[in-house]
Formats: C-alpha cells, structure tokens, sequence
C-alpha cells in the first residue's frame, strides 16, 4: 500500500472516532498568509527551529501581528483601534527589517 493511502486511511479512522472533534480552531479557516509570507529559503530553518522549541525573531513578529489583528477585528473602542494599528505597523516594520538584515547577511557571505 502507498504511503498516501496509509496516511489517508489512519486520518479516515481517526474522523471516526471523533479525535478531531475537540480541535481549537474547529471550522475556522486556516491562516496560511505568516507561512507564504516568510521567504521560502528560510521556511525550513524556522521549522527546524520551532520543533526545538526555538522560534526566530521574524516568526514571533509573525504571530504578534495576528495576535494584534485579531484583537483589532473585534475592537470597538477607536482610541484601542488606533493603538493596535499603530503596534501591527511596528512589528510590520521590525519584520521588515529583520528580513533585509538576512538579506545582508547573506549578501556578505
């Protein structure tokens, strides 16, 4: 039997039993705009990274800036809005500069 189709039959099985049902993020869409934002160089350095539970700078701005975003989508209070704005371009910017700072690291070598 192929790979896949293993895969696919364990994943069938699982549904089955309703292993899935207590997901956090239960029918919510999945976010993959952090992911496809990262340069596609380092995607798998930050995977390696993250699994021993050492997350790089670019990648904690990443989530800050959802975590801003979501706070912004359900503030009500302008004054609260504008603050987190202003926070989401900061980490924007700080992931900016980050990135062309690999850019030139890269560049020296």
């Amino acid at each position: 039997m192929r790979f896949d189709k293993i895969v696919e039959s364990i994943i069938k099985e699982a549904i089955a039993h309703g292993e899935f049902d207590n997901l956090s993020n239960k029918g919510k869409r999945i976010d993959l705009s952090a992911y496809f934002d990262t340069p596609e160089e380092t995607r798998l350095a930050h995977s390696i990274l993250k699994n021993a539970g050492i997350l790089p700078v670019e990648v904690e701005l990443l989530k800050e800036i959802e975590a801003l975003k979501e706070k912004l989508a359900t503030c009500t209070d302008q004054e609260e809005c504008s603050r987190l704005k202003k926070q989401i371009e900061q980490r924007r910017l700080n992931y900016n500069l980050q990135l062309e700072r690999q850019k030139l690291l890269r560049r020296e070598k």
